[in-house]
This record gives structure tokens, sequence and C-alpha cells, in this order.
């Protein structure tokens, strides 16, 4: 059993634009707290099963995907369901159950604001 805990990440303006959780990296040091949001998010993502599933959803028409049309990524549906559920986690995807399919999508604003906090480009 690990005991990690789920971390809520506020990253969206009411407009709906992006607002990253954290500094860009040339900004300074990072917080502990946004050390911790972010170390979620990658963590999420270090795994090569959860990538891979990522990417299925990320590159799915219509910006998002039926469990049944990504779970083929070479594990169980079991071990499948619970990569999806550490990604819904850290924030990563979205779900939402249509009948009996679950259908995820890319949570964009989260995205850019690990984007955000990677970009090294210095602002003036």
């Amino acid at each position: 059993m690990s005991n990690q805990k789920t971390v809520e990440l506020p990253v969206l303006e009411p407009e709906g634009m992006a607002v990253p959780c954290c500094p860009p990296l040339t900004a300074g040091e990072l917080s502990p707290e946004d050390a911790e949001r972010m170390a979620a998010m990658f963590k999420a993502l270090s795994d090569p099963v959860r990538l891979r599933l990522f990417s299925r959803v990320a590159s799915h028409p219509g910006g998002e995907a039926c469990v049944c049309d990504i779970a083929d990524v070479g594990v169980s549906q079991p071990t499948v369901s619970h990569h999806l559920k550490k990604l819904r986690e850290a924030g990563l995807l979205t779900s939402e159950r249509r009948g009996t399919w679950v259908y995820y999508a890319v949570a964009p604003s989260v995205v850019a604001a690990m984007s955000a906090m990677l970009d090294l480009r210095t602002t003036t």
C-alpha cells in the first residue's frame, strides 16, 4: 500500500485560461508545496504504461477516449484501471461515466501548468 495522497491543483481562471500552479523554474526556487504538486504529476507520468495511456487519450479523435478504446497496452484490465486511476488522482485526466463505459480526457489546464513550469525562456 502506498502512502501517497491526491493533490488538488487549482489551475483555471474564470476565463478558462491556464494558470500555472507553480512558477517557471527560471523564476526561482520552488516552494515545498509547489514541488510536491508538480512531483505528483510527473510521478504519475513516469510509468511507461501510464504514459502510453495518457498518450492514447491525448491523441484520440475528439479529445476523449472510452476505456474500451485505449485498454490494449499489454497489461490486464484491472492494471489499466489502476493506472488510469493514478492519472486521474494526479489531475492529468478527467473521467465521465456514460452507461457502462468510462470516457477519459486530458485536463489541458494541468498540462499547460506543467509546460509553463518547465519553460526555460526568461521573461522580461
